[in-house]
């Protein structure tokens, strides 16, 4: 029997991203219920100017190996509209991106475990901080939670609390 590995991935986008962020968590329910979905957040956008950005952070685990749920993202992003080759600093209607894949370590093309952004974004850490507190950074061996309270970017990077409206048909409750 294979062993279960505790995911998070953060999720948002600026085109739609109400109803995109809900389109994405459906799929996600389908394939990985039950989900941990923290509270969904409105901020600026980061590397260019735009509409506000609505994120959230989604848990649960997995048997899936890493490529496979890469592949599982990539394809509810594809439903939401967003096509693979879309720029990295533009307007996007979604973006799944692995925070964490249990305590594994990788630096590959492509995808870099840990996720560096998350403990330099607020809109990545405090919503993984609130679902998942005390999981354990693998690299600095500290838990989210004391992350989040120590970060001095969440200041300047202000996270407005969005009324995201979804409701899980299996599992726990958003927060």
């Amino acid at each position: 029997m294979s062993r279960s590995t505790s995911v998070l991935v953060a999720a948002g986008g600026n085109v739609a991203p109400i109803e995109n962020l809900r389109l994405a968590l459906d799929r996600l329910e389908t394939q990985f219920a039950p989900l941990r979905v923290s509270r969904a957040y409105a901020n600026a956008a980061v590397g260019f100017t735009g509409d506000d950005f609505v994120n959230l952070v989604v848990g649960f685990d997995t048997v899936s190996t890493v490529d496979n749920l890469l592949e599982r993202l990539h394809e509810a992003e594809a439903a939401c509209g967003r096509p693979r080759e879309a720029p990295k600093w533009a307007p996007r209607t979604m973006d799944l991106d692995v925070l964490l894949f249990g305590d594994l370590i990788c630096t590959r093309p492509g995808l870099t475990l840990p996720r560096p952004d998350l403990l330099r974004r607020p809109y990545m850490l405090g919503p993984a901080a609130e679902i998942a507190p005390t999981t354990v950074h693998p690299i600095t061996h500290r838990t989210l939670l004391e992350h989040w309270a120590e970060m001095r970017e969440r200041e300047s990077h202000a996270l407005r609390p969005v009324e995201l409206g979804w409701r899980p048909k299996w599992g726990h409750s958003p927060i």
